[in-house]
């Protein structure tokens, strides 16, 4: 019988200058691949040069974070745009980080969207289909990092792009499988031997606890620990160590 996998990926590449945010090196010892941010939410093109490098070093794959055009609020802010907008901008930040990958000898192999995009195309199918025509005309073997069940992966099906679905660790779940909000408190938890062990529920049972106490269903293909989270590396550790304890097999998905 063939050992279970899963993928560990976090968000980097999110500082801006002077301003650091995150350990990327510590985090990427620790995950098989690396969202990383693409100008438009976080991050600068000298950091994200860097981030490519040290992912090509250590054999960690890298997915283009593609996010709303909004720095002053970190990509969490929702923008209602035209479909045709949000076509060219997913498709610039795609192809700027993969000039950045192939000058670091590696390449972009999927694309995740971020923070209010993200969690938009889990039910906007207008904006779902979008970044999904995005990405297909970018380069159809791009694989794509989401919610299971989102008119996002619904729209990047329809297209044949490949779908990973994706879990996180750290984040608070509503009981409809959505992830409860960053303005709610308790939606980001810091208790690495308790995120560890809901990783591991995820990914041996395939279920998770909702924030009313029920346990609800959840595919998790790849998992996210957030690198920007307090305690990042510390949890990511945990959730390593808890696997490598079940017999779970951490690699790429690509």
């Amino acid at each position: 019988m063939s050992p279970v996998t899963v993928d560990l990926n976090a968000d980097l590449g999110e500082g801006f200058g002077v301003w650091q945010l995150g350990d990327d090196d510590a985090m990427l010892e620790l995950v098989t691949s690396a969202n990383v941010a693409c100008g438009f939410h976080a991050g600068d093109p000298a950091g994200l040069a860097t981030v490519c490098r040290a992912a090509a070093r250590r054999g960690v794959r890298i997915g283009a974070q593609v996010s709303y055009r909004d720095l002053h609020g970190f990509g969490r802010r929702y923008i209602d745009m035209a479909a045709d907008d949000l076509i060219a901008e997913v498709i610039y930040q795609i192809g700027a980080l993969q000039a950045l990958a192939a000058a670091s000898g590696s390449t972009v192999s999927y694309v995740k969207p971020h923070g209010a995009l993200y969690n938009t195309i889990v039910h906007d199918e207008g904006q779902a289909a979008a970044v999904a025509k995005a990405v297909h005309a970018v380069d159809p073997g791009l694989a794509v990092l989401g919610l299971a069940g989102s008119a996002f992966f619904s729209a990047a099906a329809d297209l044949g792009l490949r779908t990973v679905a994706e879990a996180f660790a750290d984040r608070a779940y509503q009981p409809d499988g959505r992830l409860v909000s960053r303005r709610e408190p308790g939606a980001v938890l810091d208790d690495a031997e308790a995120i560890a062990a809901r990783v591991s529920s995820m990914v041996g049972r395939g279920t998770v606890e909702a924030v009313d106490g029920t346990t609800i269903p959840i595919i998790a293909e790849s998992v996210c620990v957030h690198g920007d989270s307090p305690g990042a590396v510390l949890s990511a550790t945990a959730v390593r160590a808890r696997l490598a304890v079940d017999g779970v097999v951490v690699k790429a998905f690509v």
